[in-house]
């Protein structure tokens, strides 16, 4: 009997979406290389026969503790980054035989709303945002550790802050008074420094939160090897589903896949053999859709909002 009847903590994005999207055959191999709270793994399982197979990755240990409470013998997680996504295949024995990879890119619901975590602007706590707390160097000591010009740089690209030359000084200054330790320390400094005027649309401390999560994360660099290393995992025909959170995402995702699903322009004239030119326009993928959510979806979880699902599809 197997149990993927569970209540998760977490309301999944374009979850049903998703899940028609990976075009789900009864008996395939399947990767949850996000695997979050359950939401798309629970929904996959009941797709599958009893000869298909879930595989998951999670970097968070609260998140792998989480899928205990799935108790099926399809079903293979490990607590490990999405960018070891070609050596965990490997190691199972799926390469070129699964049939979809889903990433769902983003913080989940438990994760922002535990104030341990250090992700959420909205409640106190210690300043921390790694997706795994026993890895890496938290929030609090990456601000204090690294130059203004590098944290303005990340606010910058990473979060769109119009404001990052203020805002970077303005850490740096007050961690050479006393280090910002909690993430209300950070946001009240943020606060002061963004204008009223712009305050009103969204919380002044949005863009600087998700710029820094994104950095101690490495969550750019994450998606950038798991999207090249899921062409040499997936089967002819099998798919790449990608949920994305916020515009800097989701254009890593659709030039990735732009990339692969076009021809390249060679010029007349250039000295190059038959066998080159076709290695050059070998495509790889076949663009399938690309999603927005509806208003009913964004009354029901205002996260989605800005939420988009891209599909392609190995040739």
């Amino acid at each position: 009997m197997y149990n993927y009847h569970f209540k998760t903590l977490h309301t999944t994005v374009f979850l049903n979406e998703a899940i028609e999207s990976l075009k789900i055959k009864k008996k395939g191999i399947y990767i949850d290389s996000t695997f979050g709270y359950g939401g798309h793994s629970s929904l996959i399982l009941k797709n599958l026969s009893s000869e298909g197979k879930l595989f998951a990755i999670d970097t968070d240990p609260d998140s792998i503790s989480y899928s205990k409470k799935i108790t099926d013998s399809r079903f293979k997680i490990e607590n490990n980054v999405f960018s070891n996504i070609f050596n965990f295949s490997k190691k199972n024995n799926i390469l070129k035989k699964t049939n979809g990879i889903l990433f769902d890119l983003g913080v989940s619901t438990p994760q922002i709303t535990s104030s341990k975590r250090g992700f959420s602007f909205m409640k106190d706590g210690p300043l921390d945002m790694r997706m795994n707390p026993k890895k890496g160097i938290s929030a609090s000591q990456w601000l204090l550790t690294s130059k203004q010009e590098k944290i303005e740089k990340v606010l910058r690209e990473y979060g769109e802050e119009r404001y990052a030359k203020k805002i970077s000084y303005a850490i740096k200054k007050q961690n050479s008074i006393q280090p910002i330790v909690t993430t209300k320390q950070l946001a009240d400094l943020i606060t002061k420094i963004i204008p009223k005027k712009i305050r009103k649309f969204k919380h002044p401390a949005t863009r600087s939160f998700q710029a820094i999560r994104i950095k101690i994360n490495k969550e750019i660099e994450e998606i950038k090897i798991a999207l090249q290393q899921s062409l040499k995992i997936l089967a002819p025909k099998g798919r790449i589903v990608v949920i994305s959170f916020h515009s800097l995402e989701d254009r890593i995702v659709k030039k990735f896949f732009n990339k692969y699903s076009k021809k390249n322009f060679i010029p007349k004239g250039i000295p190059i053999t038959e066998k080159e030119i076709f290695l050059s326009n070998s495509i790889k993928l076949k663009l399938i859709s690309k999603k927005m959510p509806n208003k009913h979806q964004i009354i029901l979880n205002p996260r989605s909002r800005s939420a988009v699902i891209r599909t392609a599809e190995l040739i």
